[in-house]
């Protein structure tokens, strides 16, 4: 395959993201952008010594090239995250979530539910490109096969995006591959008709759609 990458998301660190004193027992993670949040904080000594719960392994490993030794990823989604530190942890755990300013399902709720004591702290944001990368751009108006989506953000961020340089239409004509259906909604939203979801949320299963593997 011939790959332009398009990237569509900047991400910042949130000045305001105060972690509190704890204790906690462990440390919930949904997304590998946290590694870059935290990588000049103040307080990442104290996070890289806790417990990591990651959602996914490309969060997992995010978070252990930046020093964490002790890192339990999930399948893939905030569900099986929470069933999984359940698992491992017992109620009243004090845990803190750092997520971003924007995140889909309730997480923190989930664990609430369980018995678990969760503060959330949002300690980036994900700010979404106004117009289309040059190369994207050019690849999208000379005609491509395939596009892959890796979150919901990023999708709605492509359709804006494209549909700002007047190119909705070429954008919307080849087969999107998406991690899942949420993902996949803006898309199906915007009019695309060729959408296929990975059969689970993981970039293992997403490259399985091209018949790549990701090994």
């Amino acid at each position: 395959h011939s790959v332009v990458i398009a990237p569509l998301l900047r991400i910042e660190p949130l000045a305001g993201g105060v972690i509190g004193p704890g204790p906690w027992a462990a440390v919930l993670v949904t997304s590998a952008n946290v590694a870059q949040a935290i990588a000049g904080h103040t307080r990442k000594a104290d996070i890289l010594s806790l417990p990591i719960f990651a959602v996914g392994e490309r969060s997992a490993q995010a978070m252990r090239a930046l020093g964490c030794a002790s890192v339990i990823s999930s399948g893939g989604n905030a569900g099986d995250l929470a069933r999984i530190v359940a698992a491992h942890l017992n109620a009243p755990a004090r845990l803190v979530y750092l997520a971003g300013e924007q995140r889909s399902g309730d997480l923190g709720g989930d664990l609430r539910a369980k018995g678990f004591a969760v503060e959330t702290v949002a300690i980036y944001r994900a700010v979404a490109a106004d117009i289309l990368p040059p190369e994207a751009a050019a690849a999208l108006a000379g005609g491509i096969d395939g596009v892959l989506h890796f979150s919901r953000r990023s999708a709605e961020a492509y359709v804006e995006a494209a549909r700002a340089a007047g190119l909705l239409e070429s954008a919307l004509q080849p087969t999107h591959f998406c991690l899942s259906a949420q993902v996949a909604a803006p898309l199906q939203n915007a009019g695309s008709r060729i959408v296929r979801v990975a059969r689970a949320p993981a970039e293992a299963a997403l490259l399985d759609l091209l018949g790549i593997d990701s090994g």
